[in-house]
């Protein structure tokens, strides 16, 4: 009876994976067309998903939750991407992944090609 709970604790844990990765990250509301796209948009957002749980692995203290349940001390995903967004919108975060700024190369090629033409 024990295995039997373990594997339907799994597979919740799996379902609600698919959730996240459906509604959160939006991997059912791609607009493309073509099977090799398709595939690497849910890709991409397999990644995301996974780089926000290595995130909340790695956090030091465990975020609040937003909408809290009486006697739930876990977090949801939400809360989660929810403290990305306030670590992105920090001051201190363009110090770590400043602004990229326009190339030289492509303003010195831009100016050439105005030359030539």
């Amino acid at each position: 009876m024990e295995k039997i709970i373990e594997y339907y604790g799994a597979r919740w844990k799996i379902e609600a994976g698919f959730k996240e990765l459906k509604r959160d990250i939006g991997s059912a509301e791609t607009q493309t067309r073509k099977p090799h796209a398709v595939i690497n948009h849910l890709n991409f957002c397999m990644m995301a998903t996974s780089l926000t749980w290595i995130y909340a692995c790695m956090m030091e203290k465990t975020p609040d939750r937003r909408h809290a349940i009486k006697d739930r001390k876990h977090f949801a995903f939400p809360d989660i991407r929810r403290c990305i967004a306030e670590v992105a919108l920090n001051d201190n975060f363009n110090l770590l992944c400043p602004v990229p700024r326009k190339s030289v190369i492509n303003s010195l090629v831009t100016m050439i090609l105005r030359i030539t033409a």
